[in-house]
Order: C-alpha cells, then sequence, then structure tokens
C-alpha cells in the first residue's frame, strides 16, 4: 500500500487495536529504523507509517519493502498520534509489531 492511500476510518481503527493488542501481549518497535530493520530480517507481522513525515525520504523505502517481504503495511495520519498509539510521549514515523501475541487473528484478518 503506498502512504498517501487514504485508509478508510474501519481499517484505521483495527489497525490501531491490532497495534494496542500487539503491545499488551507480543511486541512492537518504534521508529524508521527499527521497523526497516525488522523487515529486512523478516521477524516484521505489521507495520504502520506516518504520512506526514518530512522529509519523505525517511520513509520512503517502507512500502516497496513491505511490498517484497509481504507484510502489511498501514498509512497512518500523522506522527504524533501514531507516537500516542505506541504509547510515547513523542511522535514517531512508524510502528512495527515482531510478536503478535493476541493480535495474531486481527493481522490475518486485515491482510486478506
Amino acid at each position: 500500500m503506498d502512504i498517501d492511500t487514504e485508509v478508510p476510518k474501519e481499517k484505521l481503527n483495527r489497525a490501531m487495536e491490532i497495534v494496542e493488542i500487539a503491545r499488551r501481549t507480543g511486541k512492537i518497535k518504534k521508529g524508521t529504523n527499527e521497523v526497516t530493520k525488522a523487515v529486512e530480517r523478516g521477524i516484521a507481522k505489521f507495520v504502520l507509517v506516518a504520512k506526514d513525515v518530512n522529509p519523505r525520504e525517511i520513509i520512503m523505502h517502507l512500502p516497496a519493502l513491505c511490498k517484497e517481504k509481504q507484510v502489511p503495511l498501514v498509512p497512518f495520519p500523522t506522527k504524533v498520534e501514531l507516537g500516542a498509539l505506541a504509547g510515547l510521549s513523542v511522535p514517531t514515523s512508524a510502528i512495527v509489531v515482531i510478536k503478535e501475541g493476541d493480535s495474531k487473528d486481527h493481522i490475518k484478518e486485515f491482510s486478506e
């Protein structure tokens, strides 16, 4: 999925739910570098990327990388909201779920 793609509200809510469940019962990592490493190593299960990252070059490689590794990628409205979703008090450009925990079925559902 392209970063500029408009994501339907219900899909965005499901993506947020996946991250919240994974945060409680699995494991997530935050930041473009951590996301890139996780996808390259084949341990990424689900990726969210903020649409308002500047400069865009920081995240432009992620859609192609996720597509190549068959990892679902969801564009997220803002870095601030993404940071809050990750449990941070600062913005973040990207989040990756590396251990699904109880969100495994949700991710499978999302990918279909």
